[in-house]
């Protein structure tokens, strides 16, 4: 028996994601090993968790709340990318570029799987649109 989240695309590129984070995460100076690093490992791994949680069977508004935050936890990724990019603390930003392009495609699958949803909250945060230039 598969759990339905293990079927999910989402959830795949998630886990796809978190490593790319955790490989960037190990590269960081040591000072930030118990800083930044842990930070940023728990948002990515939060991503693929909440993916989860919300697709035990529960309403769809449940499940939308559960993506929201997985948005959320995938932009706190983000933002500490930028901070690693501003503070130097990597010589090569490949790995900065390629997780970022990642978490434009990952970030557009949460927001298509949540737009599949039949939802009745009555607050509804405005759809981004990103472009295509990568800050790294």
């Amino acid at each position: 028996m598969a759990y339905k989240f293990e079927q999910l695309d989402v959830w795949g590129r998630a886990l796809d994601y978190i490593d790319q984070i955790h490989d960037i995460a190990e590269d960081l100076p040591k000072h930030e090993r118990y800083n930044l690093a842990d930070q940023m490992t728990r948002a990515a791994n939060s991503i693929a968790l909440n993916i989860a949680e919300g697709s035990t069977g529960q309403s769809d508004a449940e499940q939308d709340r559960f993506l929201r935050i997985a948005i959320r936890s995938l932009l706190e990724t983000v933002a500490s990318l930028h901070l690693i990019k501003r503070r130097d603390y990597l010589d090569d930003l490949d790995p900065l570029r390629t997780a970022y392009r990642e978490s434009e495609t990952l970030f557009a699958k949460l927001q298509a799987f949540r737009d599949s949803l039949d939802t009745d909250a009555s607050v509804q945060e405005p759809q981004v649109e990103y472009d295509e230039n990568v800050p790294f």
